[in-house]
């Protein structure tokens, strides 16, 4: 069974900067795209960038400039550079391979505020 595991998520002021990782098993890993998602309180869960399993990346437009997705096909991990943060990034971050797991991790939770 495909596990995902979310990490590094916590609270931040505005304007700083966390970088997310997800540990994957149960999956060969460096034959999938990834995507993060994050779901903010009260609202649904939404995308926020993918990466091919040829590197290429594409963003929403809420975050373009500001995240950076990458992956390590030894760890078996995708990670989310967060920059430039803002109280609307605050939400739960889960990643997820293309075509979609119906098995979700348990995501992490990162907090934007001052």
């Amino acid at each position: 069974q495909v596990q995902f595991v979310e990490s590094g998520g916590g609270l931040v002021q505005p304007g700083g900067s966390l970088r997310l990782s997800c540990v994957t098993s149960g999956m060969i890993f460096s034959i999938y795209a990834m995507d993060w998602y994050r779901q903010p309180p009260g609202k649904q869960r939404e995308f926020v960038a993918t990466i091919s399993d040829g590197g290429a990346t594409n963003y929403a437009a809420s975050v373009k400039g500001r995240f950076t997705i990458s992956r390590d096909n030894v760890k078996n991990t995708v990670y989310l550079q967060m920059n430039s943060l803002k109280p609307e990034d605050t939400a739960v971050y889960y990643c997820n391979k293309l075509p979609q797991s119906p098995y979700w991790g348990q995501g992490t939770q990162v907090t934007v505020s001052s």
